[in-house]
């Protein structure tokens, strides 16, 4: 794969070579934070989109507002997802350190759900094959379905603060220790303080004196499966490196 900036336009050409030697040429830009995004994040969030994200082609989902209708989805339910999809989508992020890379891209998709249950939308494009979808709940927090829905973070913003804090933590931290199942439950976090950013439900974030520390249980709360709770320690952390660009 190649990129080549071009000009002073901040357009990208990317090359990808197929299997028969052949280019496909997409074009993307280095992406531009609306400012929307840029009154609900904290600078290192933005910073980390910014150098680290690109914007892919977005047709919107307006243009199916008529179709949704017609299966009973309410307009309101739509209205969200637009509202979602006008601020968020197109937005791609490199893989995070969990759920086998996590979200790609910001897509919102077609509701799901009732008036007794709530609604829920597909919110992200996949980096590889899973079992769960990553959604938007009822009250607006980010998280994963899979029969069961699981809240990771009460909101989109927490959860791109957390992808941030990671790449941040993975790259000040002089040692990274990752435990799981019961040893995730062994962990002495008396005296760590929540990161309030990442409005954490299922995946949370803890500050030490000299660490960072990320547990994340919202798969195995989604599959049922303890065995798949995770925690990842960030050590050797000086007091700049504990907040990094700030809120």
């Amino acid at each position: 794969m190649q990129h080549v900036v071009l000009g002073e336009s901040g357009y990208t050409l990317k090359i990808i070579r197929t299997r028969q030697g052949k280019a496909d040429l997409i074009v993307v830009y280095r992406v531009a934070i609306r400012e929307r995004i840029l009154s609900e994040l904290t600078r290192r969030a933005q910073y980390f989109i910014g150098i680290h994200g690109y914007r892919i082609h977005d047709p919107g989902v307006e243009r199916h507002r008529a179709r949704w209708l017609g299966h009973g989805i309410p307009s309101a339910e739509i209205d969200r997802a637009v509202a979602y999809q006008e601020v968020w989508g197109g937005i791609a992020l490199p893989p995070s350190p969990h759920y086998d890379g996590g979200p790609r891209s910001f897509s919102a998709d077609v509701p799901e759900g009732s008036e007794a249950k709530g609604w829920w939308f597909e919110a992200w494009l996949q980096h590889t094959a899973l079992p769960y979808a990553f959604m938007i709940g009822p009250d607006g927090a980010f998280g994963i379905h899979a029969g069961s829905w699981v809240p990771l973070h009460g909101s989109v913003e927490g959860r791109v603060e957390s992808v941030a804090l990671a790449d941040h933590a993975c790259g000040c931290a002089r040692t990274i220790t990752t435990v799981t199942g019961e040893a995730v439950e062994a962990l002495q976090l008396d005296g760590f303080e929540p990161v309030l950013e990442v409005a954490g439900r299922a995946d949370t974030w803890r500050r030490g004196a000299d660490s960072l520390v990320a547990v994340y249980r919202g798969e195995a709360e989604c599959m049922s499966a303890p065995r798949c709770r995770t925690a990842t320690v960030y050590s050797g952390l000086d007091e700049w490196d504990l907040e990094g660009i700030g809120v």
